[in-house]
């Protein structure tokens, strides 16, 4: 019988142990609130009634946990031993730094940690095309390829623990300060009146930055960084206007004027007349 024990039953959490449950296996379920588990034990789930228990259920063992510290906190609440010969699939974010230290940790107590990030929301799991950065031990990951491809497809990165949660990490940052954009920008709609759905379109149309992206990359990667297609101080004049109109249209600027200061600084290191990827090496001597 296929088995696998998942710790914490946050959103993610529930999505992963229901895409166990509806792949055939065995799940063993562990959450601090015990209550949420009433719905997968419904489903057939067993519930752990302690972490010990939880851990020694399986062999596999995913944690989706909010932070490490709170992983730490979990797995203190049971000895040692109960670590001997598992594997953690560690599918909570944090730093990479954070999931080196965990991987060694968890090596002087006999088990061994896959460390992930998952690159889809929750509705996500389980479903075409779905993705998941992993780093570690190739064959630890190998060796549960099949449990781990219920949840989402494997990018493999390395053996570095850091490398998975590094990549998580790099693209949180990309898709928050976007997202920011995008509600920062609907919010500009809204006190001019446009609603969120009729401005859509031109919404999607501009936050699709494939092309730039692709025009970009082997530029910076280059070190061409010269100001034939675009200029900071383009940059700068353009998002003073965007300022202005938050401003004169009652919402907060601090958003664009953020974006302003990163702007400015480049402008101020020079960069003036080169192209916005010179702002790369201003943001990386911040």
């Amino acid at each position: 019988m296929k088995s696998v024990t998942v710790i914490g039953l946050g959103p993610m959490g529930l999505a992963m142990a229901g895409a166990y449950l509806d792949g055939g296996y065995e799940v063993t379920v562990w959450n601090r609130t015990p209550a949420k588990a009433d719905a997968l034990v419904a489903r057939g789930a067993r519930r752990a009634e302690s972490v010990e228990e939880a851990l020694t259920a399986n062999e596999l063992v995913v944690l989706s946990l909010i932070d490490y510290d709170a992983m730490d906190a979990v797995l203190a609440q049971a000895p040692d031993t109960a670590l001997a010969g598992r594997t953690l699939a560690n599918l909570t974010s944090d730093t990479p730094d954070r999931a080196r230290q965990a991987a060694a940790w968890l090596d002087e107590r006999g088990a061994v940690q896959i460390t992930g990030g998952v690159q889809v929301p929750p509705p996500g799991i389980g479903t075409p095309g779905a993705t998941s950065y992993y780093s570690g031990p190739e064959e630890a990951i190998e060796a549960h390829r099949p449990a781990l491809e219920v949840l989402t497809g494997i990018e493999y990165l390395g053996e570095d623990h850091g490398l998975a949660a590094l990549y998580y990490q790099i693209g949180m940052d990309m898709f928050w300060t976007a997202l920011s954009g995008y509600l920062h920008g609907q919010a500009l709609a809204e006190a001019n009146g446009i609603s969120a759905e009729d401005f859509l379109p031109h919404a999607v149309k501009t936050m699709d930055l494939r092309y730039f992206q692709e025009f970009y990359a082997p530029r910076i990667t280059a070190g061409d960084h010269e100001g034939t297609v675009d200029r900071i101080s383009m940059g700068v004049a353009s998002l003073e206007h965007v300022l202005h109109t938050a401003h004169a249209s009652g919402v907060d600027g601090s958003l664009p004027a953020a974006v302003l200061k990163v702007f400015r600084d480049g402008a101020a290191a020079g960069h003036g007349q080169d192209s916005l990827t010179s702002l790369i090496g201003v943001l990386k001597q911040s």
